[in-house]
């Protein structure tokens, strides 16, 4: 079983940065890759960002090119959303997830979630 663990979401003005973690721990983390959804109140969980472990690889949603940007830390097993720009559209509750084969560009790939974090963009 994989754990991941995210950092404090927060509240933030419109314009503003944040930054979330997400750290896996468990049994031999073995995952492929890692990513972040988020889900708006009422709507459906939509994919934000991912990366391959490996290569460093990253992947964006259209609505995060050019303003978030993914990282990771091998060492830590630590994955990081910075999130620049920040606009009330991204008010969300922020997931990580974790895959082991494939890049979690939709949530039917991925093996482990964590628990959420919630981020409040002010306008």
């Amino acid at each position: 079983q994989v754990q991941l663990v995210e950092s404090e979401g927060g509240l933030v003005q419109a314009g503003g940065s944040l930054r979330l973690s997400c750290a896996a721990s468990g049994r031999t983390f073995s995952s492929a890759a890692m990513g972040w959804f988020r889900q708006a109140p009422g709507k459906e969980r939509e994919f934000v960002a991912a990366i391959w472990w490996s290569t460093g690889s990253a992947y964006y949603a259209d609505s995060a090119k050019g303003r978030f940007t993914i990282s990771r830390d091998n060492t830590k097993n630590t994955v990081y959303l910075q999130m620049n720009s920040l606009k009330p559209e991204d008010t969300a509750v922020y997931f990580c997830a974790a895959s082991s084969f494939r890049v979690p560009k939709t949530t039917t790939v991925v093996d482990y979630w964590g628990q959420g974090t919630r981020v409040t963009v002010s306008s």
